[in-house]
């Protein structure tokens, strides 16, 4: 394909994925194909001599969308939305048209300089105090990732990278049993050992980490010897919602001098609403915090927005400079390469730009706000039909739900089976998890073009195939 045919093509895939999100909602919301289908209709060995665009548009249609789970459904309230507005869409188009490395200043200084300027926007509207300092990452996995490792870097006094691990007292890192798996995956490629993941029971209504209970284990390592490192606080779990006390379990990890890291990956988007932020009290006191844009605030993935109190900390882990990468006769400019992981790094901040300035903060707010009302609104209705049980009450859009009629024997089969088919049925999307054990049903709404009707249609949905269970 030459340039003198894109503008065609272009044309009409933009007509396409109008129409496809025009639409969506008329599709079941999960791929129904088996398992190797899809691989099974590619053909098994690469061709030897260029196709058609159109050959190759007409299999995309025909082969690959069948086994799409359409992730921008209106009735998608499966793990968290991850959005793709228009105008997001439409920056990403532009910033993949560019394809700039946006590795250095020099290598891009508009995309730079971009993303500071949008990660100082996104720090105001958390109202987060202006000392803090922001990059994007690609995933909240990477911003846990990079806050584990300076935890550790820290502890061990800047030693870690140069020594290594062997030899040195273990390092312990605590977190509530509810994080993410994410954390598990940062303490592996730390180095510091999943034996070495502290994890501090939980309690009261939002299921947080118990400060009481922190400070014990941290009592408790410090004298069989071992090294206290850092606390991973979670700020809206991916099961429940579950949200440890900020405050508090900052109050503890202060007093022995701990690094703290704050995942809010989904939920820290609704703290654009000044009266959500009752959730993390005291947040301003957290070294590291890290929320997802492409999570709730229609900018597709990956855009995680990582803020840090003081950004020498995770330079000081991270960076490294070849004479290659060394950008000479200019001082006090930023390299967000030695900000994350990976070297390479996208235009990310561009389709930030386009969002903000195309719905406004309080555009994105009322959508939140809405998800939020009408999810207790479900919630609500959900509690008082036949057999229906609210395990865990709404935090933000997020509770979970079980069936429980009178004579069931083995909850749990019962249960998979509804969410099953649910899911089989198509009109709407749910995943399960498990609350103290027993498996549950979770819903959220989040996506970015859902309606009240779209919402309330999981009422009709949940209780006709629960019926029809019984």
């Amino acid at each position: 394909m030459k340039w003198d045919q894109f503008s065609e093509w272009g044309r009409r895939i933009s007509d396409w994925a109008q129409d496809y999100h025009q639409t969506v909602g008329d599709r079941p919301v999960r791929a129904r194909t088996k398992p190797g289908e899809i691989l099974n209709a590619l053909p098994a060995t690469p061709p030897e001599t260029g196709e058609a665009m159109e050959d190759i548009f007409a299999d995309f249609e025909n082969k690959v969308m069948p086994g799409i789970t359409h992730w921008q459904h209106p009735r998608f309230f499966a793990y968290f939305n991850s959005n793709a507005s228009a105008p997001s869409v439409l920056a990403e188009f532009l910033a993949m048209a560019l394809a700039p490395q946006c590795m250095l200043w020099q290598t891009s200084p508009a995309a730079t300089e971009m993303e500071t300027r949008m990660m100082d926007w996104l720090r105001q509207a958390l109202d987060l105090p202006a000392e803090y300092q922001g990059v994007i990452q690609d995933s909240a996995s990477s911003a846990t990732l990079a806050a584990v490792l300076t935890m550790r870097e820290k502890a061990l006094n800047w030693q870690g990278n140069q020594q290594g691990l062997p030899g040195q007292k273990p390092l312990r890192i605590y977190c509530s049993s509810e994080v993410h798996t994410s954390v598990d995956r940062a303490i592996w490629v730390a180095g510091i050992g999943q034996d070495n993941l502290v994890r501090v029971p939980i309690k009261g209504d939002w299921r947080g980490m118990a400060p009481e209970a922190l400070e014990a284990a941290i009592e408790a390592d410090i004298a069989a010897g071992l090294t206290p490192a850092g606390v991973v606080l979670c700020v809206g779990s991916t099961g429940t919602g579950s949200t440890d006390p900020v405050d508090k379990v900052l109050d503890v990890a202060e007093k022995y001098g701990l690094y703290t890291h704050v995942d809010a990956a989904w939920s820290g988007s609704a703290m654009i609403c000044p009266e959500f932020r009752h959730y993390w009290p005291g947040v301003e006191r957290a070294d590291s915090i890290v929320f997802n844009p492409h999570k709730w605030l229609g900018v597709q993935f990956d855009c995680s927005a990582h803020f840090l109190k003081n950004p020498d900390d995770l330079v000081r882990t991270l960076a490294i400079s070849p004479e290659y990468l060394k950008t000479h006769g200019h001082d006090g400019i930023i390299n967000y390469s030695e900000w994350s992981v990976p070297l390479g790094r996208r235009f990310r901040a561009l389709k930030l730009w386009f969002v903000i300035r195309t719905y406004g903060l309080e555009g994105l707010r009322t959508r939140m706000r809405n998800h939020i009302k009408w999810s207790n609104e479900l919630c609500e209705k959900l509690s008082a039909a036949p057999g229906i049980e609210i395990v865990t009450q709404p935090m933000w859009s997020l509770f979970s739900f079980r069936y429980a009629p009178e004579g069931a024997a083995d909850l749990d089969d019962l249960n998979l089976a509804l969410v099953n088919a649910i899911n089989d049925d198509g009109r709407i999307y749910l995943t399960q998890t498990r609350v103290d054990g027993d498996l549950v049903i979770r819903f959220q709404a989040g996506q970015f073009e859902t309606t009240e009707d779209d919402v309330m249609m999981a009422y009709d949905v949940i209780t006709e195939i629960a019926k029809g269970l019984s």
